[in-house]
């Protein structure tokens, strides 16, 4: 029997990070950065993703940060890692590795470089399901993996053991709507894509799976708040106006580099991003101190 844990609000697309030199992962401010979310009043992170750049890791680091994070958490809110991979036998072996150690749900994306055959993809998720009691959330990145299924076909996914959720990168907002509304009674769809994130809350949503939370949290939990808890489109619209601009600018920036710069902005660094990510520019970065200081975020 699979577990069935309430995933909702802002799920934090992670950051994972790492010392000066690049050379570990630096768990003192992975439990510290944890502790800021937490306070902020998000309802969940989601380490080891993109976000958390899970390609730089090694498998032992990526089991290390999601015992970290399992620890640091400690129930206060989910705690759903990636554990996808090119390989079957890693992607299995991280999931399994996840499950035990306490994590709350498991997001996996599809092997990468060569795209996958329906009939692959369903083995490839049977396998890590049969070695899980969590629920997995499919990651739907069609521009990285070239795996590219209709809201439909995505909605199938939910007739394998455990894949219960979704998470929506595809930037496709009429596939988001219709999955949110057509196939919602078939498999859950959280947004993925960062300059969607109004509208899928307000198109229904139960989550948002978001990097820019990171360093904008609370403004993050202000828009779930308004939008999802209230239905107050005029004051979601208002915080909108402000968020939009920086997820605009992260969407169009190498999107690691983007959110360890906020980090550095709001004076929580996170360290570097690893090699071949290289830092943004000087002009980059004020004009990303120019955003959050429009946004009313304080920089440092």
């Amino acid at each position: 029997m699979k577990k069935n844990p309430q995933i909702k609000g802002i799920q934090v697309a992670l950051v994972t990070p790492f010392t000066e030199d690049g050379s570990r992962i630096d768990e003192p401010l992975l439990r510290a950065h944890i502790e800021r979310l937490v306070a902020a009043g998000v309802h969940g992170i989601v380490p080891t993703g993109s976000t958390g750049e899970f390609t730089a890791l090694t498998l032992e680091e990526h089991k290390r940060v999601t015992e970290v994070c399992v620890e640091a958490a400690a129930g206060r809110i989910t705690v759903i890692p990636g554990t996808g991979s090119i390989a079957t036998k890693n992607a299995v072996e991280l999931s399994r590795h996840a499950s035990e150690a306490g994590a709350d749900a498991i997001m996996v994306v599809p092997p990468f470089y060569e795209g996958m055959s329906p009939q692959e993809l369903s083995t490839y998720l049977r396998d890590i399901s049969d070695v899980v009691d969590v629920p997995i959330v499919y990651y739907n990145i069609p521009g990285a993996t070239g795996v590219k299924l209709s809201p439909e076909e995505l909605s199938e996914l939910s007739k394998l053991d455990g894949v219960r959720y979704l998470k929506d990168t595809s930037g496709d907002a009429v596939a988001l709507g219709a999955l949110l509304s057509r196939y919602s009674d078939r498999i859950t769809a959280f947004n993925g894509w960062d300059t969607l994130t109004f509208y899928g809350l307000a198109a229904g949503a139960e989550a948002a799976i978001w990097g820019a939370a990171n360093f904008i949290p609370e403004l993050a939990v202000q828009l779930w708040e308004a939008v999802a808890e209230r239905k107050d489109l005029e004051a979601g619209r208002q915080l909108w106006a402000k968020i939009w601009p920086i997820c605009d600018f992260l969407e169009s920036h190498n999107y690691c580099a983007g959110i360890k710069a906020g980090l550095d902005v709001v004076g929580h660094s996170a360290g570097p991003a690893r090699r071949p990510t290289l830092a943004l520019g000087t002009d980059e970065c004020a004009t990303l101190v120019q955003l959050l200081k429009s946004a009313g975020v304080a920089v440092a």
